[in-house]
This record gives C-alpha cells, structure tokens and sequence, in this order.
C-alpha cells in the first residue's frame, strides 16, 4: 500500500506540474479591441471618413461613423453621444476640423484615448473662432469669397431657420482638399454639409481630452485651420503630434498615415 500511494502521489504531482506548466504557456485572453468612432468635421459627412475606415476594418476594428449634425458643439456632442451609448468596451474617438471641438465636449468613462486630426481642440469656454484669429494664426483662406453664407431650414434655429456656412464650389477643391486628385475633390463637394454659424461661436464646455491620452496629427499645408494654430492645441493638450505633408483633408489624402495613429491609439 505504501508504493501504491507512493505512486499515486507522484502521479498527482506530475500531473499537477504539467497543468501548471500549460497555464504559463497559454497566453491571457486578449483585451477586447476598441470600437473607433469617426466624428466628421464641417463641410463633410460620415463618407469623409470611408478610406480610413475601410482600412481600419480590414485590421479587424469595429468603426463607426455617425452623422455630425453641425448645428453647435453642445447639440452635435450629445448625438454624438446617442452613438456611444449604443457601443459595449472601450472607445477610441477620432474627430477632424469641427469634429474635434465636438469630440471635446463628449464625456464618456468608455473612452479611452483620444485622436484629433487636423481638428479644433478647445479649452473651455473658447470659441472654435478664435483658433481662426488671423492676427494670431494668419492663413487661413476659408474667408469670403471661399466662404459663403445661406439660409436654411433649423429646427435648432430661430423660427426653424438659420443661418449656415459653406465653401464655395469654384473654391472648394483649392482651400479645403487641394492635394488629392479632381475627381476625389468632386465627390466631396456633392457631400458638402453646411455649418450653423452660430456653432463657431459657442463657448467650449470643460474639454474631454484633459486627463486622457491624446494624439494630434497636423496637417502642414492646411488652407483652413492654420498649422500654427493647430500644433498650439496640440501642445497645450499634452498630445502625442504628427505632422503629414497634408491639406486639411489629411483623412482623405493621406488615410494610410491617419489609420496608423488610429491603430497607435487603440493600444
């Protein structure tokens, strides 16, 4: 009886060791990967965004871009919300231009960092208007005659109506996206939404971006939000910083290198 449970011990102890040993080769179950969610600015929809996603879904990342209604920071920031509040995990959140100033104003425990391309990144109580100072960031051309002005139908507005920006057709192509080619240029015009006047002279709320990780790519060559004005915020925000030979639709002309800094920012 001895050597039986002599046997039967040894037995155990090896089988014991060889659990064990399986348990430090088994690598830990990965964390869940972040859904991006792609925030586009002024003078833009959601298909801004469609080359970066189609490449950030090829690598296996949930993305989604919703529609900016660009009616003021605090109205676009809460609808902006009603799409975060449909995702489970964590969150990347991605704004360009505009989308950034919303993004800064959307406070969820679910996002864990935070990438702002070519984007206003406001303290609070700042206007997005005020990273446009020309005496402070001169070059910017979104100025008449480029910038034009219309009236339309808003429930947000006075009487249902209000007062909206866009950029001109005839200039469109050479102040907002004057690195990519004709027929790319084309098809963002047609997708061109206006922006209440109004939202670039709503104060920011208390900015998101404070005590979360931050990325900021700067666009060199932008004709709207001037680079200067862009790599003060990025500064200012503690922002990890790239710089892309871009124009201000960096996401478009440039998707490879603005999904990297996604990916970079995903973990």
């Amino acid at each position: 009886m001895t050597i039986i449970r002599m046997l039967r011990t040894a037995l155990l102890t090896v089988i014991i060791a060889i659990v064990a040993l399986a348990a430090v080769a088994m690598p830990a179950s990965a964390a869940p990967r972040p859904t991006v969610v792609l925030v586009h600015g002024a003078f833009a929809d959601p298909t801004s965004w469609d080359r970066v996603a189609a490449q950030l879904r090829g690598q296996g990342y949930r993305v989604l871009a919703p529609e900016n209604p660009l009616r003021g920071p605090a109205h676009d920031a809460a609808a902006i919300q009603r799409t975060l509040d449909t995702v489970a995990g964590p969150i990347v959140l991605v704004g360009h231009s505009y989308g950034g100033f919303v993004i800064s104003n959307v406070h969820d425990s679910d996002v864990v960092s935070m990438v702002y391309v070519a984007a206003f990144a406001p303290a609070q109580g700042e206007i997005a208007q005020l990273a446009l100072n020309p005496i402070q960031y001169p070059g910017s051309q979104l100025l008449p005659p480029a910038l034009q002005v219309k009236v339309v139908d808003d429930p947000q507005g006075i009487a249902g109506r209000n007062l909206d920006g866009y950029v001109a057709p005839e200039y469109f192509h050479d102040v907002f996206a004057q690195d990519v080619d004709d027929a790319t240029a084309a098809d963002m015009l047609a997708h061109q939404q206006s922006i209440a006047l109004a939202a670039n002279l709503e104060p920011s709320g208390a900015p998101s971006w404070a005590g979360k990780p931050s990325w900021f790519l700067v666009s060199q060559h932008d004709r709207v939000i001037p680079p200067a004005s862009q790599r003060f915020m990025a500064e200012r925000m503690g922002a990890q910083t790239t710089e892309l030979d871009a124009s201000h639709a960096s996401l478009v002309s440039r998707p490879g290198d603005v999904t990297a800094v996604i990916e970079t920012a995903a973990g």
